[in-house]
């Protein structure tokens, strides 16, 4: 297993009715990438669905890849497309239980525990995405 140093939580930036298969187009044939964006994505309803191994690097934040695991939620924006925090309880409660059940994983297998946040957390990264304070709200896990 590579070694990671953070799990990083995102938002899809659409609305929360999007489909998977329009973000993965997206990704594929819009911005031509090789590899998905996350490796788990969180629909409204809460199903958790896995778009890649978390052995395998994705495009979550560019320059950190290779050290990360990304989850996403569907949604993070408002109908006029601003940012907004509207992650459903069903969304809420299967991100934690994802990064729980990562996070346990990677502590199982490299004895380290990776760093919690948000894409706009790291360096040089402008955009609101997760809509919300990662950090703060899974600083206990």
């Amino acid at each position: 297993m590579r070694k990671i140093d953070y799990i990083v939580i995102h938002c899809t930036a659409t609305p929360q009715t999007t489909k998977i298969q329009s973000i993965r187009n997206y990704w594929k044939n819009i911005l031509k990438w090789k590899s998905v964006g996350y490796h788990f994505i969180v629909e409204a309803n809460g199903k958790v669905t896995q778009l890649s191994d978390i052995a395998n690097p994705t495009n979550g934040v560019a320059g950190y890849n290779t050290k990360s695991i990304h989850i996403s939620y569907i949604g993070g924006v408002d109908k006029d497309g601003k940012p907004v925090d509207n992650r459903t309880d069903e969304q809420k409660k299967a991100l934690l239980d994802t990064i729980k059940k990562v996070r346990n994983e990677i502590v199982l297998k490299q004895r380290f525990f990776p760093i919690i946040q948000g894409h706009t957390d790291f360096p040089g990264v402008s955009k609101a995405c997760p809509c919300f304070d990662a950090k703060e709200e899974y600083k206990d896990i």
